[in-house]
């Protein structure tokens, strides 16, 4: 569970929440005394900081890293992010999906499982060149759900559009809204960056549509054990396929796939260090101690290549889930020669700012073996993906090409529908405003759709550990007003769990998420935990102690109930868990499971008590101030923030301000968002 946490981590949306405004004499403060005020180095301050205010989680969490079985260690992660949602670091807001969408694109096409990258690759999807009207929609969906795992959806789909009189092409279109800041899928952790490159390349394995495991640049693997000084490691043996090519941007085949190739990426990234490689660190045989600079010989990592058609991933615990972990970016193929021709080295010698690297700074500095060669980038414009002449399944892909058309959300908010509506991009979700056009436009009836929700989390993250108080990378902009009394008061407001949980108790986060989805859906995304509750189940009855009483689950209870038993028992007012939600499935989204003005008043009450503890007063002749960066040229997170501030400004009675810090270009709001 520690990778999906990470990755939702990685993903989310920030809302960076500091102190400003000063209403307190300078010397307001004197009386507190920073327990970390002799730790001057940041990361190491941030580390002290993070270690106390999570240490109860971190307990938990080795705790559930020692689990016997994959079932005991699903239960004691659920007690583990219990403990880090009591932290309130961050508040879960909501999640991708759930909100009003029309789409050409026909439902389950593309793989949607709930991990890895592989529900970005488009290649076999099926596009029309119409809206799909709601109710064929819904059908279709049925029908997936029946058939699910048979391998049939596909070619039925097929018929079943074309029986409806739906013309299918072979080209995607569809809007984004961040560029991607490198083309090296090993070296990043950023959504933006996967989400693109991934149809550049294939993997050992890859998710169908129908969510089934199904070989790619592998035509099989085995699964085996095997002793190495005294101890018993756990291998994957793949079986590479042949004749399989890399080709430059242009066409121009550069090299064969070969086993070491995966071998050639695995140091790589481990060289890298993008953000992600925490994935392998314990599971692949002295990952960790590469990582560490421990081991610096790589052939002493397990992953290894006897031959160019055989790979060999040597574990060092037993992970039955090691197969599902194949869709990650880390386990990508890169071709070692053509990496070594763009200025690449390994190990000590691996320098990413040397002015002879060149690996992965454009789509004309990698090799491909996907579907797709990226062959137009056009900044904050167009990203243009065309089909690789000589890619191994060539005859197989339904979409010849896709096009990526910037949209950022600025500016026109009904920008995206427009655009669908035109036939310029090929779906649209649908904002508070695009939602009245599509109704007084007479397509919301026949065509708009309830889009599913997926993992990801989107969440506002609590800044424990400022150190910045104007935009640090122009020195300039989104200033914060506070003077260095206030800057103390708000830190140390900030670090008080009962402060934070006071806050998150206080926003309306139903009323937030109405200013992008509307309030007919103001709901149905909002997720209240990090991992979605139901993301997985017990296969076997497990006990687990909850608070040192031992807790029987029987095989099928899913992570969000225990997660809630958790919360329940340390008298938390958290609800992240409905059994009777989604039809009775159970579900950690559609209900606002942290707002409640009583808890949230309760919490600041214990704050207050708290903080006067140690010097801080507060009271509404004397609040603490809140900076919230706003993206002034977005009149939807315009909207969204003074939601916030309304809410938090109510519920806690003025004892807590909130300033609505001016950002006017999103690269200001990006910055500021992250100090």
């Amino acid at each position: 569970m520690k990778k999906f946490l990470m990755i939702v981590l990685a993903a989310l949306m920030v809302v960076s929440l500091v102190a400003c405004k000063p209403k307190t004499p300078a010397n307001e403060s004197a009386t507190y005394d920073d327990p970390y005020k002799d730790i001057t180095d940041y990361d190491a301050k941030s580390e002290a900081i993070y270690n106390d205010i999570l240490g109860e989680f971190n307990k938990a969490y080795e705790a559930a890293k020692a689990a016997t079985t994959i079932s005991e260690r699903f239960a004691l992660m659920a007690i583990a992010e219990a403990k880090l949602m009591e932290a309130a670091v961050f508040l879960p807001l909501s999640t991708q999906g759930g909100n009003y969408a029309i789409s050409r694109v026909a439902p389950n096409t593309a793989s949607s499982a709930l991990w890895g990258n592989d529900s970005y690759r488009y290649h076999n999807i099926l596009v029309a060149t119409e809206p799909l009207k709601a109710a064929d929609r819904a059908e279709m969906k049925a029908k997936w759900a029946e058939v699910k795992g048979t391998g049939t959806y596909v070619e039925w789909a097929k018929k079943f559009l074309q029986d409806k009189g739906y013309i299918l092409k072979d080209s995607y279109t569809l809007a984004y809204a961040s560029d991607p800041t490198t083309w090296d899928v090993l070296a990043t952790s950023q959504a933006a960056d996967s989400e693109a490159i991934v149809n550049t390349y294939d993997g050992l394995y890859e998710y169908d549509c129908e969510n089934v495991l199904q070989p790619a640049l592998a035509e099989s693997y085995e699964k085996g054990t095997v002793e190495i000084d005294g101890k018993t490691y756990y291998t994957y043996t793949f079986k590479i396929k042949s004749g399989i090519k890399w080709v430059d941007s242009q066409g121009k085949e550069v090299a064969d796939v070969k086993a070491d190739d995966f071998v050639a990426g695995m140091q790589h990234m481990m060289d890298a260090a993008g953000g992600l490689e925490y994935l392998v660190q314990g599971l692949i045989r002295n990952a960790s101690e590469y990582i560490d600079g421990d081991v610096v010989d790589f052939a002493q990592v397990g992953v290894s290549a006897p031959d160019d058609r055989t790979l060999v991933y040597t574990l060092e615990i037993d992970a039955p889930y090691f197969m599902t972990m194949l869709g990650y970016g880390v386990f990508a193929p890169m071709s070692r020669t053509y990496y070594e021709s763009q200025g690449g080295k390994f190990g000590k010698d691996y320098d990413s700012t040397a002015e002879t690297y060149t690996y992965g700074k454009t789509p004309d500095n990698i090799a491909y073996c996907g579907p797709y060669r990226v062959t137009n980038l056009t900044a904050e414009n167009t990203i243009k993906f065309e089909e690789n002449k000589s890619y191994w399944n060539n005859a197989n892909i339904t979409m010849k090409s896709i096009t990526w058309l910037f949209n950022d959300g600025q500016g026109d908010p009904t920008k995206g529908y427009n655009d669908m509506k035109a036939g310029t991009i090929d779906g649209s979700g649908l904002n508070a405003s695009s939602l009245v056009k599509a109704k007084e436009d007479g397509m919301f009836d026949t065509y708009a759709y309830v889009s599913a929700t997926d993992a990801t989390t989107f969440g506002a993250f609590y800044n424990v550990n400022r150190a910045a108080y104007v935009n640090f990378n122009d020195g300039t902009t989104a200033p914060s007003e506070k003077n260095d009394a206030e800057k103390i008061r708000t830190t140390a407001a900030l670090r008080n769990a009962a402060f934070r949980r006071a806050l998150s108790f206080a926003l309306d986060r139903g009323a937030y998420n109405a200013q992008t989805v509307g309030e007919d859906l103001k709901l149905t995304s909002l997720r209240n935990s990090y991992t979605p509750g139901d993301f997985v189940f017990l296969e076997e009855e497990v006990t687990v102690k909850i608070n040192g009483t031992d807790k029987t689950y029987k095989a099928g209870t899913f992570y969000g109930q225990i997660m809630q038993d958790q919360i329940d028992a340390d008298g938390i007012k958290i609800k992240v868990w409905d059994p009777t939600a989604d039809g009775g499935a159970g579900s950690s989204d559609g209900f606002d499971g942290w707002y409640n003005v009583e808890n949230a008043k309760a919490e600041l009450a214990k704050a207050i008590e708290e903080l006067a503890a140690i010097g801080i007063e507060v009271s509404a002749e004397n609040p603490i101030y809140i900076d919230v960066p706003t993206l002034m040229i977005s009149a939807t997170w315009k909207n969204k923030e003074n939601a916030y501030k309304q809410s938090i400004e109510t519920a806690l009675e003025g004892k807590v301000k909130v300033n609505l810090v001016e950002c006017n270009t999103a690269d200001e709001w990006y910055y500021a968002g992250y100090d």
